[in-house]
């Protein structure tokens, strides 16, 4: 078990490893690149994942309702706790709710349950980041319009995936085996992205950072053991949840801190820390999904 889970971990690692080191030694500028990777690969992983032949969302709708309640009581598991600190409540409470399900979740999905599996987290990738750009953004800031949301490429790639997988459309072979490659570079660019990002990512206020990167992971996992008995979740479907509530903290929460201007320096380090922590969280995760 021990040698399965350092098999399914270390290709994750290794990629954002090299990420790291290259970041040190050419500081690249990530920007146009990240802005690529979300406006065109990361909405075709989507699509192509939901369009897919092989793709039956009837099979996996208990994983919807199952990441609502992950997200939702991740949330209300830390609240208290965030009160108690005396902290920003907009600072903290994004990184508990919503995690690393792109960057993370989904090789980690693929390595560990194969393409199934992966097509399967990719029901609790969209729900979470639907979730992240509307509740998330409305934590940020109560101000929050939600008239550009019908714009985002990801949510107009999850509208068109499900609409074809609903209705059993399907594109042109070629066509779709294109589409599929632009949307495979998602993973490691985000791993690697991921990397870089790590380089630039100060330890600054590094309290803050060790209690949001404890917090995601053990609100994640207590929420994943409420899901999976509450939805009666067996085998795959139960582990992949399990997964999906230890991951660490999005690397979109600090750049929906950027945008918002809300400590953006504290949410980096609760990225970085956590991100760095779930070498420990992880495993664990890991060895609730394979032995459920």
């Amino acid at each position: 078990m021990h040698e399965r889970i350092l098999t399914i971990i270390l290709p994750v690692l290794v990629i954002v490893l090299a990420g790291w080191v290259y970041g040190r030694r050419t500081r690249p500028d990530m920007r146009v690149t990240n802005r690529i990777n979300m406006d065109v690969c990361v909405p075709l992983l989507v699509f192509s994942a939901l369009a897919a032949r092989d793709f039956h969302l009837l099979a996996y709708w208990k994983l919807i309702p199952a990441a609502v309640v992950v997200v939702l009581f991740s949330g209300m598991l830390a609240w208290p706790l965030i009160r108690l600190s005396g902290l920003s409540q907009r600072t903290l409470q994004p990184p508990t709710m919503f995690n690393n399900c792109g960057n993370m979740g989904l090789p980690l999905a693929l390595l560990a349950f194969g393409r199934e599996g992966f097509n399967a987290f990719v029901v609790l990738f969209v729900v979470s980041n639907l979730l992240h750009f509307t509740l998330g953004a409305f934590i940020f800031s109560s101000s929050t319009r939600f008239a550009g949301l019908a714009r985002n490429p990801i949510v107009l790639a999850t509208a068109a995936g499900l609409l074809f997988g609903l209705a059993g459309w399907h594109l042109p072979e070629g066509l779709m085996i294109g589409l599929k490659m632009l949307g495979d570079v998602t993973i490691p660019l985000m791993l690697f992205a991921l990397g870089v990002r790590m380089v630039d990512t100060q330890l600054a206020g590094w309290k803050v950072g060790v209690l949001g990167a404890v917090l995601c992971p053990l609100t994640g996992l207590a929420a994943a053991a409420l899901a999976v008995p509450l939805l009666g979740l067996t085998g795959r479907e139960a582990g992949l949840v399990y997964l999906f509530g230890a991951l660490p903290p999005a690397v979109l929460n600090f750049l929906m801190a950027e945008l918002y201007r809300q400590e953006p320096d504290r949410m980096a380090s609760i990225v970085l820390i956590g991100n760095l922590a779930s070498v420990v969280f992880v495993p664990v995760g890991l060895w609730l999904a394979l032995t459920v």
